[in-house]
This record gives C-alpha cells, structure tokens and sequence, in this order.
C-alpha cells in the first residue's frame, strides 16, 4: 500500500462513490476503480459493499480508511511543512559568532534577514573563532564566522573583511608617539590578548615567535572591550582588528601600525557543502553574501 492508494481509497469512503472521487482527484473512474481493486487483492480483503451504484465500507473497509486517513493528514502536513522551508517561510539556523565579529558586522544582516523571513528563527552562539570552525566542521553550527584561513577540512568559505592588526598602547607607553611599531619592540612588554579558544591568540603569539620573543601575557579575556579598557589603565599593551580599534575611546588609547610583520585580520562565513544544509541555512548565507559586499 502507498500513500496514492491511500488517497484515492480515503476520497472514495468520504465520497460513498467511486465517480465523484474521481472527479475531486482529477482522474478517471476507470482508474480509481482499478486502484482500489488492486489494492483488495494486496491487503486480501474486501474494501467496500457495492450495492449497484451506493458503496459503503465493510468491516475491514473502516479499519483501514480510519488508518489511513490519519497517514493521508500527516503526509499532508509533511507536505506542506517541506513546502513552508522551500519557500522559506519557517526555519532554525544556527550560526556561529565570534564577540568581536558579532557586534560590529552581523545586527545589520540579522535585523534584515529577520525582516524579511519572520518566522526563521536564529540561534547565535558567541565563542572563539576556533571553537567556531570546529562546531561547523562537526555539523553542531550550520555556519560560522572565523578567522582566515581555515584550518578544518571540508568547509566552504566566503571571505568579507581583511584588515590588520594595530598596536594599542597607554598614553604614557614609550611608543605612543609613534606612527609604526616593528613587532620585535615589543619583546619587553606585558601582553593583554584574547583567551586562548580565539584564533588571535594563537596568532599573536606565533608572530612574536617568528621574530625572536615569548610575549608576557598578563591577563587574556574574551571581551575586546575589557582588554582595550585594561591598557586605557595600563596594565599592558594589546594587538587588536582595525574595525574594534575604531570603537575604541581614543581619549585614553594611542593606536599604532604594526610592521614588520604585518598580521592580517581577515574573516569568512564558513558552512559544510558537503553535508545537508536547510534551506533557510542556504537562504541565510546567500543574504548575507549580498549584504555584506554592500
């Protein structure tokens, strides 16, 4: 028994004729006839008393249309819940965000994107770029926004910033009249860096590597705003993005170019193509592409 049979045999029960449910289903009698018969012979059981031109169901004939009636509504729903995702009416994404990258890019994308699909909803999980990668490469994000490049297999990016990082010193620091700072002035100072699960962490320190030192870090946080408010004070100096240096109080701050090395700051929406991804992840991403090119 498939879900056609099922229908045509619930239309004929409602219909109490076998012509009249043909014709709400668009088809031939010859056909629903041969239907329901077919299906007699499959289950081996008489469906329906003909008595010349009334039918009524048998025995056999209510227990089946009664299960089948609840099987015919659900594949309905089903239907029309699918239909509802292609055309992207409901939904659940689930998206990845680093805090720094969270605030200053993505209230526009998400305010427009929720004002044209209301009824997808979104689920923001604010970590490092790293546990980012990582929960998208796992399939536990739908998308994420990391810091380039990736190092997780099999993810498809979409990059929409490169920038760099700039010094943050004190007033007072002996650098904070300079225009550029080489990195390796810095070997004696106390580092303030993001935690450890942030992709600059890692990165800050293996620059400082290549160029001769170990950086001193005295405090790591996951909040940018805390660590440039620990060298407004300071306690240290800090590398930080362009765009989180331009939020800055510059009052209370000197902010400097970093060369020698310079180290790049460059972000991408990242999600798995090879595995399944919903139609409002698909539709999210796409928006989001448009709107950040803006």
């Amino acid at each position: 028994m498939d879900i056609r049979q099922m229908q045509y045999l619930v239309e004929v029960a409602r219909h109490q004729s076998f012509t009249k449910a043909a014709d709400a289903l668009f088809i031939t009698q010859p056909t629903i006839s041969k239907t329901i018969k077919s299906l007699e012979e499959e289950l081996g059981v008489v469906l329906f008393n003909r008595n010349g031109k009334r039918i009524e169901l048998t025995d056999a004939g209510q227990i089946i249309v009664s299960q089948a009636q609840q099987i015919v509504a659900s594949f309905q729903n089903l239907t029309a819940e699918l239909d509802d995702l292609r055309n992207l009416k409901r939904g659940h994404i689930r998206i990845g965000l680093p805090p720094m990258v969270g605030a200053n890019f993505f209230p526009k994308v998400i305010g427009q994107f929720h004002e044209r699909y209301p009824e997808i909803t979104i689920q923001l999980f604010e970590d490092g770029a790293k546990k980012v990668e990582y929960d998208v490469a796992n399939g536990s994000l739908d998308v994420g926004v990391v810091v380039l490049p990736a190092t997780q297999e099999g993810l498809t990016v979409f990059p929409f910033v490169e920038e760099k990082l700039n010094l943050v010193v004190h007033p007072s620091h002996v650098l904070a009249g300079r225009e550029e700072v080489n990195l390796k002035e810095l070997a004696e100072d106390s580092f303030v860096l993001f935690r450890e699960d942030f992709t600059l962490h890692d990165r800050i320190i293996a620059e400082c590597a290549k160029v001769g030192f170990q950086p001193h870090v005295i405090y790591e946080s996951s909040q940018w705003d805390l660590i440039s408010e620990m060298v407004a004070v300071g306690l240290g100096i800090t590398l930080l993005p362009e765009t989180i240096c331009r939020e800055i109080d510059q009052r209370r701050v000197r902010i400097i170019g970093l060369t020698q090395p310079v180290i790049p700051w460059h972000l991408g929406i990242v999600w798995r193509e090879d595995r399944y991804l919903s139609f409002s992840a698909r539709e999210w991403i796409r928006f989001a592409k448009r709107v950040l090119v803006q």
